[in-house]
């Protein structure tokens, strides 16, 4: 079985014959190559006929996809918001907003 997925950065990949999980981080047209991160943080590349001749498939981002990065934040993550993106009703002036 060959690989039928193509490369996409920030997509996430199955190497179903090694049974390891790893992101697409970069790709290069020019030199030919894909970079990846796996799921325990370590870095590796494919150049394109390596990546179409392995048994990658496509997976939903594993719910611990952070664990090698033991130093990120919950707001790293982008979890959490505490921006108040609404305006503050006691701002406003219903004059501000009718044509008169």
């Amino acid at each position: 079985m060959t690989t039928i997925a193509d490369p996409i950065v920030g997509s996430w990949y199955k190497d179903l014959e090694n049974n390891l999980q790893f992101k697409v981080i970069s790709r290069e047209i020019t030199d030919d190559s894909i970079e990846v991160q796996y799921l325990d943080g370590d870095i590796g590349e494919y150049d394109h006929d390596s990546w179409y001749n392995s048994t990658f498939d496509y997976i939903e981002a594993p719910e611990d996809w952070s664990a090698p990065f033991d130093d990120l934040e919950t707001d790293d993550l982008g979890y959490s918001d505490t921006d108040k993106h609404a305006p503050n009703p006691e701002d406003l002036d219903l004059d501000d907003y009718i044509d008169q």
